[in-house]
This record gives C-alpha cells, sequence and structure tokens, in this order.
C-alpha cells in the first residue's frame, strides 16, 4: 500500500515560507500509530489525513502534531482544504465541511493568484475567566513581571485548544523563550497551550510546551487571540485585522482574524490565509 501527499506552505502566498503541512487527501486504512510515525518521520509541524465521506464536499479529518493526535487545529485545515480544492478542479469558490472528533468546522476556499485562500470558521469560543497576573507566567516565558501587558489580563480561551493568553508589553516578544517544560503549570489552570501576544504589534509567539520547536503560524491560536481582542474591546465584530507570527524563525506569516458578534456574544472567529502549492509525493512504504 502507497499513500501520496501534497506539500503546501499555510499562511503565505509564496512557497518556502508561512506554515509547512502535508495533506494526505485519502488515509483510508492507516492506523493512529502509522499516521504519528508518518508525520515524525516528514516533520512537517502538523500533519493533516483526510477520509472521503459519501458526500464530495465533506471529509473526515485526523490531525498529528511531532508528538500526538490534535483535537483541532487551524493551518492544516485551511491547507487540507485547499488541497481538496485543486484536487477537485473546481475554478470557483468551495465550502468544504471537516469533520473532526469533536465538532464539523467549514472551510470556504478559493484560487488566489497561484495558489488558493482558505478561511476557516472556527465556532463560538469559551472564554474563562480572566487571571491577575501571575508570577510563574512571565517567569516561565524569561521575562519579568514587568514584561506583561500593564492593561490587559492573562486568560484561558478556546475555539477547540484552551490557550492561556499571555499579552506582553510592546518589544518583549524577541526575549521570550520557555525555559522549562510548562504543562504542569498549564495543567494547574486547566489550558493546554500557551501564547504570548503584543497587542501594539499584533504579533504572537507559540510553542510545544517543552519550549524545543517554535509554531510558525498557528491557526488555532490566531482564532483564539480574536476571540480575546473582542472580549476586551480591541476589535470589533466583523472586521479582520492580520495577525503576525513566524518572524522570529524565519518565516514570516499574515493569519487573517474575523471575530463576528459583540464583546459578550461572540458568535464566531473566523482565520484565514493563502496557501502555497509546493510538491507531491508518494510513501512507497508504510510504517
Amino acid at each position: 500500500m502507497a499513500a501520496n501527499y501534497t506539500h503546501v506552505d499555510v499562511f503565505s502566498p509564496r512557497p518556502y515560507s508561512g506554515n509547512s503541512l502535508a495533506v494526505f487527501p485519502n488515509s483510508l486504512g492507516l492506523t493512529a500509530d502509522q499516521m504519528l510515525r508518518i508525520t515524525q518521520e516528514l516533520r512537517h509541524f502538523e500533519t493533516v489525513f483526510f477520509e472521503p465521506t459519501r458526500k464530495a464536499s465533506a471529509v473526515r479529518a485526523r490531525v498529528f502534531d511531532l508528538f500526538g493526535e490534535l483535537p483541532f487545529a487551524g493551518h492544516p485545515l485551511i491547507g487540507g482544504a485547499a488541497v481538496l480544492h485543486q484536487q477537485a478542479g473546481h475554478a470557483g469558490p468551495q465550502i468544504w465541511a471537516i469533520e473532526l472528533a469533536s465538532k464539523t468546522v467549514f472551510v470556504n476556499t478559493n484560487r488566489s493568484g497561484g495558489g488558493y485562500y482558505g478561511l476557516l470558521d472556527q465556532g463560538a469560543p469559551e472564554l474563562f475567566a480572566p487571571m491577575d497576573r501571575h508570577d510563574a507566567f512571565p517567569e516561565a516565558f524569561g521575562l519579568s513581571h514587568s514584561d506583561l501587558h500593564a492593561g490587559l489580563p492573562p486568560q484561558v480561551v478556546s475555539t477547540g485548544l484552551r490557550y492561556l493568553v499571555v499579552p506582553v508589553a510592546a518589544g518583549v516578544l524577541g526575549r521570550a523563550r520557555i525555559r522549562r517544560d510548562i504543562t504542569p503549570l498549564l495543567g494547574g489552570i486547566g489550558a493546554q497551550f500557551a501564547v504570548l501576544f503584543d497587542e501594539a504589534a499584533l504579533e504572537i509567539r507559540h510553542w510545544n510546551n517543552d519550549g524545543i520547536v517554535e509554531d510558525v503560524a498557528t491557526g488555532s491560536a490566531a482564532g483564539v487571540i480574536g476571540a480575546y481582542r473582542l472580549r476586551h474591546g480591541l476589535a470589533r465584530g466583523g472586521e479582520t485585522f492580520i495577525l503576525h507570527q513566524g518572524r522570529h524563525v524565519g518565516r514570516p506569516s499574515a493569519l487573517r482574524v474575523q471575530p463576528e458578534g459583540a464583546a459578550e456574544s461572540i458568535r464566531t472567529v473566523k482565520v484565514g490565509g493563502d496557501v502555497a502549492l509546493v510538491g507531491r509525493g508518494t510513501l512507497d512504504v508504510l510504517p
């Protein structure tokens, strides 16, 4: 049995920038262990595996990073939907229903220049109570208490993954580092991951919890930031802003974020970006 895949770069219109991704359009017959080992072999930050359904515009999806399966993700679903569009050969806009383990999301795709543009509707967010400025938060990122934003609180927010949003002062992101595994710290407050956010620059940084790998462009975190900004009066419902990520690892990326609703009743958050097609491959031998 062989497996075909497409290599794309997400959140950039140009190949070899943005966040890379391997997309397996038909993964029928693959086990979870095989999917994880393939992801680790290809060494993309994440890989998405689709299974067809009886409806041409609907697929089941499983997303893996280098450590295990994720219940939700952003750039794999946007990049994966672009590959579905390209393989289907449609000229006009398309809407793809992507079934995850916990929910179904929708991605609008359209041709854009030499590639595609995808817009993921992440659904209604869940916002937990804002937190006091906690001494352990800045220290975990190699920062001091004065590096936190003076007027914005840390807060756990989810559109599928629970992120601790840590707002920082302008210009601080470049000095941030994860000094030790932050999983115990996050578990104590009900979060899975953390994202540092510079409101002045509209820029974020996100790492795996052990700090070894920094993500280039995190669609799930962008949705969280959209909900956070709308809740705290920093964004307006229905308006799109551009969130920046990736320049600290040499792959600057632009994530377009559109929260909808009002501060106390956020209906959904949409995250969009360009997708560049890079190449195709075949795994002749499966794990």
